[in-house]
């Protein structure tokens, strides 16, 4: 076991609670613990490319990266529209 698993393996804990909190709360409570979770979600997968040294994972965490911004905003004008 190397620095970057344990560093991923840190990051799982507030990864689970942020996932929790998605279900629970207000609708910005929400919202915001989506978010957090993407950020965390990215942090993990970067780590786990650096532990098992595989490029692949490093382009679905950029992915991710990339589109979680604006799938939560298209999520946050859908629901301000039509909800």
């Amino acid at each position: 076991m190397n620095a970057w698993l344990l560093a991923a393996i840190g990051l799982l804990p507030p990864l689970i609670a942020a996932l929790v909190a998605c279900g629970r709360g207000g609708t910005s409570g929400r919202m915001v613990a989506i978010q957090f979770a993407y950020s965390l979600a990215v942090f993990v997968l970067v780590l786990l490319e650096f532990a098992f040294e595989q490029a692949s994972s490093l382009g679905l965490a950029l992915a991710l990266a990339l589109l979680g911004l604006p799938g939560m905003l298209v999520l946050v004008l859908f629901r301000e529209r039509w909800l």
